[in-house]
């Protein structure tokens, strides 16, 4: 194991890392999913190119833009936002929605997928485990996203609004960040799953009811909270990469 980014938390080769996982022979592992299966933050990026695209109205993207810049100023919370960044395409049909999502996994996140992750699960699968992903990012694309990895729509617990006659509410079912993941987990029937993947200090909670965590690719908050807690964290090839350029 080696300590580059850190004297305090260990980390993991990437041959460690996956013979730590396969050696805990879990029945559940659930993953968060920007930052953790690829880099970048998609929820964003996929907001970015829905103004940019002209999926959102103009009006649209100047109110939502306004709200991140507030987001950003602390002014708006991460929950609230999370929920607007979902809510915003209130009106749009949900087929409209699936399409935009797979045209942009397709042109902007499929090539940030690290390699390790997508082996990692395609191995879980082959054993058997049983495979959820929870974000804070729409449950569209996260679906379009996850489905390259073998994890079922059902198994998806992502930002989400109600759906009526096939069109797009305003009205939240879920914004799963923070305790809000942990909490969406017990209420999905995984209150204590074998191993938990999360890259931010959002995914604190949902860290900390698994039997075993496994922070990927730490931010400097999660990477503080992996040292007290005796985490050992993993970051894939391509982070090391760039952290050297």
């Amino acid at each position: 194991m080696t300590t580059l980014h850190t004297a305090s938390a260990e980390e993991y080769t990437g041959e460690e890392f996956h013979r730590a996982v396969l050696k805990v022979k879990p029945k559940t592992a659930v993953f968060d999913c920007d930052g953790t299966l690829w880099s970048g933050d998609a929820g964003y990026g996929f907001m970015v190119w829905s103004m940019e695209s002209g999926l959102l109205s103009r009006n649209a993207s100047d109110w939502l833009d306004s709200q991140y810049r507030a987001y950003r100023a602390g002014k708006v919370s991460e929950m609230e936002m999370c929920g607007e960044m979902v809510q915003v395409y209130a009106g749009l049909r949900e087929e409209e929605m699936r399409k935009a999502a797979a045209t942009y996994f397709r042109t902007h996140m499929e090539a940030n997928i690290f390699p390790e992750m997508r082996a990692l699960i395609a191995a879980l699968r082959e054993n058997g485990t049983s495979l959820w992903a929870v974000s804070s990012t729409c449950n569209w694309v996260i679906e379009e996203a996850v489905r390259h990895f073998g994890i079922p729509a059902e198994h998806v617990l992502a930002a989400s609004v109600q759906i009526k006659d096939g069109v797009v509410t305003s009205e939240l079912l879920d914004v799963p960040t923070d305790e809000a993941k942990a909490d969406a987990l017990v209420r999905a029937g995984v209150p204590h799953p074998d191993c938990v993947f999360g890259n931010s200090i959002h995914d604190e909670a949902m860290l900390k009811i698994a039997r075993h965590a496994f922070p990927v690719n730490p931010t400097p908050a999660l990477l503080k909270s992996a040292a007290d807690q005796g985490w050992t964290v993993f970051f894939p090839e391509s982070v090391l990469k760039d952290s050297k350029v």
